[in-house]
């Protein structure tokens, strides 16, 4: 098993997981908005402050590719590929998405849930701007059904997965779909459920026995839409 650090900044959840194979032998998080440049490499000193492992005992770097927050992808990236030129240490990316739709069905199958069915679909979100969400849509074996997309959410949206599907939403995107979705049966939401590092366990051990590692040189973050600055708020700066 290979012993590995997952960051995860994609969205405002900042958080890290140092997992050998699937197994979280630490974990750091905050739910702080923009915490990223300032709590990011704190976690990581503190981490290894409190296990009997150096930071050069690591066999990778994983890092959630996104897409999510310009910044907060921008952070965690460079932050990991500083640490895989400093440790000479392969780079693996995650699907922001995908490691949530995996790290909710491992929590619907500890708990039994009677939600997970074998024509379950699972849709995570994550907020974009007014009704916009990035989703995609994976089966229950985490196969993707429905590529990542930055949708506009209205009473159609998903229609064609609807008829015969049930379909889990979830993230904080999802709560744009409550008002124009929810009256349909096949419609299902889990609240309070965020991205975190340590969904990212099981499919980074995939990946790097699989030898599915990145050019630390030239890999650059998912960021599905180019990024659109905000107004300055210094008067006189346009």
């Amino acid at each position: 098993m290979a012993l590995i650090l997952n960051i995860e900044s994609a969205t405002p959840v900042c958080s890290l997981a140092l997992c050998s194979g699937e197994k979280i032998i630490s974990k750091k998080e905050s739910h702080e908005h923009n915490s990223h440049s300032s709590l990011l490499t704190v976690f990581i000193e503190e981490i290894f402050s409190e296990v009997d492992f150096e930071l050069n005992s690591l066999d990778a770097i994983a890092v959630s590719k996104g897409p999510g927050s310009y910044t907060g992808l921008r952070i965690g990236v460079s932050t990991s590929k500083g640490l895989c030129y400093a440790l000479d240490k392969p780079l693996i990316s995650i699907s922001t998405l995908k490691a949530m739709a995996s790290g909710l069905t491992n929590f619907l199958k500890l708990s039994k849930s009677s939600l997970l069915k074998e024509n379950t679909l699972l849709c995570p979100m994550i907020d974009a701007r007014r009704m916009e969400v990035y989703s995609a849509i994976f089966d229950i074996n985490i196969n993707e059904i429905k590529k990542v997309r930055a949708d506009i959410i209205d009473e159609n949206s998903y229609q064609n997965f609807l008829v015969d599907k049930q379909i889990i939403f979830f993230g904080d995107g999802s709560a744009k779909c409550k008002k124009v979705l929810s009256n349909n049966e096949n419609v299902k939401f889990i609240d309070n459920f965020y991205p975190s590092a340590e969904f990212m366990a099981e499919i980074s051990e995939e990946k790097f026995k699989s030898n599915k590692f990145e050019d630390v040189a030239y890999f650059e973050p998912f960021y599905l839409k180019d990024f659109i600055a905000g107004k300055p708020k210094v008067k006189g700066l346009y």
